[in-house]
């Protein structure tokens, strides 16, 4: 996955509104876990999926294992790729390990791994908001740019805008 150099103060916005956007849907709290904390397990992921998509994700481990969450991971990214996710827009289960602990892991690298996590969420949101299923909070894409580019940003407002039959007469010739 590829994402933009940014500030600290970009990605703190994306995982913010991230974190706003699967509380409002799933309607369950983060609580005091951190980000990765709070989804390590999947279990918050496989809820989120299936308000996006009642029925999706059949069964969620809830047993607090490392093999559970694991197994809970690898179903919400099957559940993703079902909703047209692509493979390059999926993070890889082990970015979600907590790797506080492990004395040769720089921070950058968590970093990296927490921001790939992110870019799944952007997608998962803005596959939702074209759903014609889903009808519950929406994801604020406009809180990612900063992480994606704004390159990324003019493509949203164009499909946005042509999804609500919103038309921009300053670009058409006449």
């Amino acid at each position: 996955m590829e994402w933009r150099e940014q500030s600290a103060v970009s990605c703190e916005e994306a995982y913010l509104e991230a974190q706003r956007w699967i509380e409002a849907v799933t309607e369950k709290q983060f609580g005091s876990q951190d980000f990765r904390s709070a989804l390590e397990n999947g279990v918050l992921l496989c809820d989120l999926v299936n308000k996006i998509h009642r029925g999706l994700i059949r069964r969620v481990n809830r047993l607090s294992t490392p093999i559970a969450g694991l197994d809970n991971l690898n179903v919400f990214l099957k559940a993703c790729k079902k909703l047209g996710l692509k493979e390059a827009q999926l993070f890889h289960p082990g970015d979600l390990q907590d790797l506080s602990s492990r004395v040769t892991v720089k921070p950058q690298e968590t970093s990296r791994r927490l921001k790939n996590v992110l870019i799944t969420i952007y997608w998962l949101g803005r596959q939702a908001f074209y759903d014609s299923f889903y009808d519950g909070p929406n994801l604020n894409l406009k809180s990612f740019e900063g992480l994606l580019g704004t390159a990324l940003s003019k493509v949203n407002k164009t499909k946005i805008s042509a999804h609500l039959g919103v038309v921009d007469l300053s670009s058409e010739r006449g």
